[in-house]
């Protein structure tokens, strides 16, 4: 593209500004200027003194205190809605003045131009072109080398950091630290070799701050390349695959899509920032360099609109917002792009403290959110990972720690930006001060117990979940554990009520409250829904109390007058039951009365069996015995059989047989399929030793006469003889 074609774009670009601006109501008071003759340049310097709104203020305020001060039946007071209109007409007239003012500078930027190039044209003939070039060249070469020196070191240790293999999350996180440490190494190795050259050489003053400020430039695009390099991993990493080390969560197109948009957006940023150093440090104008940084701010409009536009359904953080419907996804995208548009008018207009305003609360929730997804994504557990390892903490600390850090350095950078000087504000005690720092006070407490609920959330989950896994059903340990489980989640529960009161009482107080009254009247309150509701409490003190007394426990089997099932859920003034067949009781602690639990310890089962009266009573017992001890050693029922079956002797002689009584001691809850098996072991055992159970008979007996004539006439029949006549 040739300079002409350049220099006609950048003149229809300049036109439109001042077109823009003409029509926003800047046109007369510049046709004014423009037809006057011109000024000397400290006429013109003190004019715009006199035109700026402090100066102005100023002014009124001197005017006000040498006025002579009227009597009190004289004065007025100011009304609000005074006040309020004089400080939006100060607004709305500084903004006035700000736009006039680069609108003015508009046809003087060829001039300043011009200027520039005259002095950075006597600044490099001051001294031959060959040692200008020798100077950038060394200043290149310096750092470059020095960095190629440092990677030809280091590339073994290099190497074996990167062939690691990865896995478990710690390696995860220490291969990733390993990463970012030799990324800062090598800026740092470049930066130290570059500042060096200006230590060497001797540089003209203009060329000197003209490259110190690229050089920061460039320091700061390097710094986005490795930060997008470690956070997005775009690709491979040694024989690594890119999403293993990736933090932010997102597939492989998506991180090459954010990091090409976020390293364009710092580079074009970073030689922007630049660019305007070099045209201050070339004497341009304070309105000359705004327009020029509004004109470089296009720049990053386009780059952010258009990563908007472009936005690859895929690079959503999380998988909710992946499936979105196209129509909203248009609304959105809109909306956002109105939003950045909006954003770069209020830095044009010259409303910076709005500006960043809307910015950090853009920023801020998204940071957050992306926080959130990336400290689970990196801690996550992998396949080789020790499951007892609690990822879901280090989890909560980092994301919590992050996201402390992320709003305060929130609201102080807000603050810098605002002018807040927190001196003063310390020293000062207004409305205002007492509220800002009430307000920044109760945002240190939430995050306080925000952090300590998580924590012991987590913890108390992850006790839960390993209670759940390591011990057997029915065994010893899941006995010894069923308290911890009872009373983990009613632990939980009462954590985060204290939590919470306790924080909220802590914010009311630092925003100036007086909680004093609130914590009598509550208690008040409490007094009054006590004696209102005397059966609540009832339940709940009961509750208190079976758990104290350590009564019933989840998952074990109780009966409490006509309710009767397998403890299920713990509230707090109610316990659920489910039954064996399959009904849930909701009972409160209050009516719960005695308490038969009968999954503790151990249970007796005692069991009887009848057998004849010509049984021999040694083999009985013998053969018992034996089916006890075969019991005992079958490995389906070892473990859950304490004392092995056993004969305890004859109970009672019956009218047909005799009792033999028997019993073993099991694991509650294990008697019933121990003693079915029992049961038939001891029918098999007695019919292979000829012993033979009792069981209840009836025997008719009578004479032949006293049979019925129709039985006599059958028997006969049977028998093959006539029935007698008369009979």
């Amino acid at each position: 593209m040739s300079a002409r074609r350049l220099h006609a774009m950048a003149g229809t670009l300049w036109g439109l500004v001042f077109l823009i601006l003409v029509q926003v109501g800047t046109g007369p008071a510049w046709a004014q200027t423009a037809s006057a003759p011109a000024a000397p340049p400290q006429v013109q310097e003190l004019l715009k003194l006199l035109d700026d709104p402090a100066t102005r203020t100023w002014i009124d305020q001197q005017r006000q205190m040498t006025a002579p001060r009227e009597a009190p039946s004289q004065q007025t007071p100011q009304q609000p809605q005074d006040m309020n209109s004089e400080m939006l007409a100060t607004r709305v007239e500084a903004l006035r003045t700000h736009l006039a003012s680069l609108a003015a500078a508009v046809p003087r930027l060829p001039q300043e131009a011009e200027r520039a190039g005259s002095l950075l044209s006597q600044e490099i003939q001051s001294r031959p072109a060959f040692d200008v070039i020798l100077l950038v060249l060394g200043f290149l070469g310096l750092g470059a080398g020095a960095e190629w020196i440092f990677r030809w070191a280091t590339a073994s240790a290099g190497e074996r950091i990167v062939s690691h293999p990865v896995g478990t999350a710690n390696e995860r996180v220490r291969m990733i630290g390993w990463r970012l440490a030799f990324g800062l190494a090598h800026v740092a190795i470049f930066a130290l070799g570059s500042i060096g050259a200006f230590l060497v050489f001797d540089w003209p003053p203009l060329l000197r701050r003209i490259v110190l400020a690229y050089l920061v430039a460039a320091l700061l695009l390097r710094l986005a390349l490795l930060v997008s390099r470690i956070l997005l991993s775009p690709q491979a990493v040694g024989h690594h695959d890119p999403e293993a080390l990736r933090v932010i969560p997102m597939d492989t197109p998506a991180a090459w899509f954010w990091h090409r948009r976020l390293v364009l957006f710092v580079g074009w940023f970073a030689f922007g920032w630049a660019t305007v150093e070099l045209v201050r440090t070339l004497g341009f104008s304070a309105d000359g360099r705004r327009l020029i940084a509004y004109v470089l701010g296009l720049g990053l409009l386009a780059i952010a609109v258009g990563a908007v536009w472009r936005w690859p359904a895929s690079a959503a953080f999380g998988p909710e917002t992946s499936n979105r419907p196209s129509r909203h996804h248009v609304l959105g995208t809109w909306l956002l792009s109105l939003y950045f548009v909006l954003l770069w008018g209020l830095w044009v207009a010259g409303l910076i403290g709005l500006f960043w305003l809307l910015v950090v609360a853009a920023v801020l929730p998204q940071a957050v959110k992306i926080t959130k997804a990336s400290a689970r994504h990196l801690l996550r557990p992998l396949e080789t990972a020790d499951p007892t390892h609690n990822h879901e903490l280090g989890a909560v600390y980092l994301d919590r720690g992050i996201r402390a850090l992320l709003i305060v350095g929130a609201a102080l950078f807000l603050a810098w930006v605002w002018g807040i000087d927190w001196g003063e504000m310390t020293s000062r005690d207004t409305v205002v001060t007492r509220l800002v720092r009430g307000v920044l006070s109760s945002i240190v407490i939430l995050l306080i117990a925000d952090l300590l609920w998580q924590v012991v959330k987590t913890q108390i989950d992850h006790r839960l979940s390993r209670l759940h896994s390591e011990a057997a059903p029915g065994s010893e340990e899941a006995l010894r554990q069923a308290r911890v489980r009872t009373l983990l989640p009613m632990f939980r529960m009462a954590a985060f009520i204290v939590l919470a009161t306790v924080a909220v009482l802590m914010a009311l107080s630092s925003l100036g409250v007086e909680i004093g009254p609130l914590i009598a009247g509550a208690g008040i309150f409490g007094v009054a829904i006590g004696f209102g509701s005397q059966t609540l409490v009832r339940d709940i003190i009961s509750g208190i109390f079976y758990l104290l007394d350590d009564a019933f426990r989840v998952g074990e089997y109780i009966q409490s007058g006509s309710y009767k099932g397998t403890v299920e859920k713990l509230g707090f003034r109610s316990v659920k039951l489910r039954h064996h067949r399959g009904p849930v009781f909701t009972i409160p602690y209050g009516q719960l009365g005695a308490v038969e639990n009968m999954s503790r310890d151990w249970v007796i089962d005692k069991m009887t069996i009848n057998v004849t009266y010509d049984t021999d009573l040694d083999m009985a017992k013998k053969v018992i015995k034996q089916v006890g001890k075969e019991l005992a050693a079958d490995p389906e029922f070892a473990s859950n059989i304490i004392e092995p079956l056993k004969m305890q002797g004859v109970e009672q002689f019956g009218d047909f047989a005799i009792q033999l009584r028997m019993k073993m001691m099991t694991r509650p809850g294990e008697q019933f399929v121990i003693r079915r098996k029992a049961f038939g072991m001891l029918k098999k055992a007695f019919d292979e030793n000829g012993l033979k159970f009792a069981f209840p008979t009836v025997q008719v007996a009578g004479r032949d006469e006293a049979e019925p004539a129709a039985a006599r006439q059958v028997l006969t029949l049977v028998k093959g003889k006539p029935p007698e006549e008369g009979g």
